[in-house]
């Protein structure tokens, strides 16, 4: 059985009866408040406009899959399971916020090499102290909207938790331990003398790492990555995107969002308990 999803803070009026005449569903319920099943759709074309127009997410599935057939939620940490790019805020303290943030940008666009991008930008924060970070994870950093409700659920229901980020240790294990998460991966900044020396330590955690860190998780757990729900926003998610067996584009880059099973543009990561249920 086919199904058209769609999800929203709230259905507006007369959304229902216009995607399901746009899809050539067969019928149209509503399972809960702010959720439309619409069965057995014939066509795709004009959903994708007509729920951004009403400011809604939508997934065509062949069925609701649940939690419990899935063992890992896999996160990028910077913009998707929190809110900010936390190199860009680094950079907001040394006056530099919009040079960082331009490339930045570009790297998460897939338009610059990740690795090269990473340490030009690190460069620039040279001479920063150490309590710059200390004030951007408690002052700037927030979860994004139905983080915490998604990865009780998952860790209620045994799942495993893996946040990879192509940004710093500084900030993954301090949310990590926050948060109960099981495995984390990142890059690591050097300091000295309680100072940032502008370079990173060892090698960087591009997409391919990413990957490796997913593949590698999973060996771990004993599954398949097929049996991992992958969250991400930027190009350098793509290939563990790939990997899993269930990928969510949150806030996403438009390359990515074309590449991710689903995507979440208007509802919080919560929002995928209404595509995958407990």
């Amino acid at each position: 059985m086919s199904l058209l999803v769609v999800q929203g803070p709230q259905i507006p009026p007369g959304a229902g009866p216009e995607l399901l005449r746009l899809s050539g569903a067969t019928t149209l319920n509503q399972p809960r408040p702010g959720v439309l099943h619409l069965q057995e759709p014939t066509t795709r074309d004009g959903v994708a406009s007509a729920c951004q127009r009403l400011g809604l997410d939508f997934a065509f599935l062949d069925r609701i899959q649940r939690l419990s057939e899935f063992r890992l939620l896999a996160f990028d940490m910077d913009s998707t399971l929190i809110t900010i790019e936390c190199i860009d805020e680094i950079a907001d303290f040394a006056g530099i916020k919009p040079q960082v943030a331009a490339v930045t940008e570009a790297a998460m666009r897939g338009e610059l090499d990740f690795p090269s991008a990473l340490r030009q930008r690190v460069a620039l924060l040279k001479g920063l102290p150490e309590t710059t970070l200390r004030q951007v994870f408690e002052e700037r950093l927030r979860l994004s909207p139905g983080a915490k409700t998604l990865l009780e659920k998952a860790q209620r229901m045994g799942l495993k938790t893996l946040l990879v980020s192509g940004g710093f240790t500084y900030f993954v294990e301090r949310l990590g331990r926050e948060l109960g998460i099981d495995h984390t991966l990142a890059n690591q900044l050097e300091f000295n003398g309680g100072h940032l020396t502008g370079q990173v330590l060892g090698d960087i955690v591009d997409a391919t790492a990413k990957a490796m860190k997913l593949t590698s998780v999973c060996a771990q757990l004993g599954c398949s990555t097929r049996e991992a729900v992958v969250f991400g926003d930027g190009a350098n998610d793509l290939k563990m995107m790939a990997l899993g067996g269930f990928s969510v584009a949150f806030r996403a880059k438009p390359l990515v969002r074309e590449q991710a099973t689903v995507a979440l543009n208007v509802c919080g990561l919560d929002g995928v308990l209404n595509w995958i249920e407990p």
